[in-house]
């Protein structure tokens, strides 16, 4: 089998904030532990060629903790993505802050 050599930029180009500086993005993620619920978060990322630096799952009871860490994404790019994962019917509540904040209080957007 031939070893395939992609060339990936380290960063994805935001369209919208062009001029914006890319940070570290840290999600915390509480949902509905169901079967597909990791899927359907990771693909928001998959779906722009964004690969997380570390993800992290916990299950209690019937809810899961997710925690993601994101490099290379204007902080416009990580809160768009924040906001299509609060979305998720299965998604109870999603912190999303940038690394240079002090932490998770930063910015907080809680399903209703």
């Amino acid at each position: 089998m031939h070893a395939v050599e992609t060339n990936h930029p380290a960063t994805r180009v935001d369209a919208w904030a062009v001029n914006s500086a890319h940070c570290q993005a840290h999600y915390q993620i509480v949902a509905e532990a169901e079967p597909d619920v990791l899927c359907r978060v990771l693909n928001y990322f998959a779906l722009q060629c964004l690969t997380p630096q570390q993800v992290t799952v916990n299950r209690e009871e019937d809810l899961l903790n997710i925690g993601i860490v994101m490099d290379g994404l204007s902080w416009h790019r990580a809160q768009v993505i924040g906001e299509k994962i609060r979305n998720l019917i299965s998604v109870c509540a999603l912190d999303v802050w940038s690394a240079d904040a002090a932490g998770p209080l930063a910015v907080v957007a809680v399903a209703q």
